[in-house]
């Protein structure tokens, strides 16, 4: 689809559900020069969009949506726009006792992300236009608790304490109860196509999905379906290719994210922060013995995120507890062994599962001014 003017009929239509996406628990905020409705019409149509606005971000099995829907829709006709905006990843389903649920997802982690790691050019161009507005940034930035967290790698797990079984990927995939789905990394796929190559690995098949994200996934024909006994082996080979683990920020998560700082939009995000960790979710950060450690450097190449730095005379690493996301990538390559895990401040615990998550950023979404102070702050620390 090509940059063609927006009739009056498209324009009413998706800033409608613009408003609407907005109301929902993680937003979609208009912008100056409606990059926003550009994007909408990349994957909706008239049609689409007018019945998207009887739907939410909770999951609705048909029957509620057409208490509102009904007349302007007849149950056979939104049912199939419903099968046609999945098979285009604009909303998600799952499938509960056998009844089919419907659901709004959010730009991101959603809409982007269905594409299933195959974007085209055009999707890109629009999806990138909207995610580097000031008003996308503001309203990712703000929903609380995000909608990621990181999680340490298997073998960076500390032994002297306990480690709850939501920050272990191995714990994850072992209680899930399926189905799993091996797909292609948007991120580096998006990458490719702007001819940059992953500095971390040349594996296309990185991001998973379990359970009722891979069942709808399935049901899109996307993907690749595995077993568990190869989901293992997969989340193995991301470790040991250096890649940093994000699943959903749920004790029972959906998907789970292998992301490099070079391709990842999440961690390029997070790299830009002053200090990131006030907008990330994480039960550990890296903790350096300074009697053990030999100035190598091994460290500071290993961080994702610019955590590590080199410094003094002769070079020893420090870590920026403000940068630093307890990804634990830095603890086995240390040949000194001087590097630990230890646990961070706060309670992290995530929200249950999905469900609950997005329930917990809705309450806790934050108003208009509240936006404005957290991204002058964010601007001011840049400054320093």
């Amino acid at each position: 689809m090509g940059r063609m003017e927006m009739t009056k009929v498209e324009r009413k239509a998706f800033r409608a559900l613009q408003k609407h996406l907005d109301r929902q628990a993680v937003g979609f905020p208009a912008t100056r020069r409606g990059s926003e409705l550009r994007f909408l019409r990349r994957l909706f149509t008239v049609e689409e969009a007018e019945l998207a606005l009887h739907l939410s971000y909770r999951p609705g099995p048909l029957g509620g949506i057409m208490e509102t829907a009904s007349p302007v829709f007849t149950e056979e006709r939104a049912s199939q726009l419903l099968e046609s905006l999945l098979q285009k990843g604009a909303i998600g389903h799952k499938l509960e006792d056998g009844a089919d649920l419907w659901y709004l997802l959010p730009l991101i982690i959603g809409m982007f992300e269905a594409q299933d790691g195959r974007p085209t050019r055009g999707f890109l161009r629009d999806a990138g236009e909207y995610m580097r507005t000031v008003a996308f940034g503001k309203s990712l930035l703000s929903a609380t608790p995000s909608q990621m967290r990181t999680i340490p790698i298997n073998k960076s797990i500390p032994v002297e304490h306990a480690v709850a079984t939501y920050d272990q990927v191995t714990s994850l995939v072992e209680k899930s109860p399926g189905p799993f789905v091996i797909l292609p990394c948007i991120c580096r796929e998006s990458s490719a196509l702007q001819g940059k190559s992953c500095k971390m690995t040349s594996r296309e098949e990185t991001c998973m999905g379990m359970g009722s994200m891979a069942a709808m996934i399935l049901r899109r024909g996307h993907g690749r379906e595995i077993d568990r006994r190869e989901a293992l082996e997969i989340l193995e080979m991301n470790q040991e290719d250096g890649l940093v683990l994000q699943p959903g920020n749920a004790r029972d998560p959906e998907f789970i994210c292998s992301c490099c700082g070079c391709c990842c939009g999440m961690l390029q995000i997070q790299k830009m922060l002053p200090h990131p960790v006030d907008f990330w979710t994480s039960s550990f950060r890296a903790e350096i013995d300074h009697d053990k450690c030999t100035g190598c450097g091994v460290c500071a190449k290993r961080c994702q995120v610019d955590a590590v730095t080199m410094k003094g005379e002769p070079p020893r690493p420090e870590i920026a507890l403000t940068r630093c996301i307890g990804c634990g990538l830095c603890v086995p390559t240390c040949p000194a062994g001087a590097i630990k895990l230890v646990p961070s401040q706060g309670d992290n615990v995530p929200p249950e599962d999905t469900e609950e998550l997005y329930e917990t950023i809705r309450r806790k979404r934050k108003g208009g001014l509240a936006n404005i102070a957290m991204l002058l702050k964010v601007l001011l620390r840049m400054r320093r």
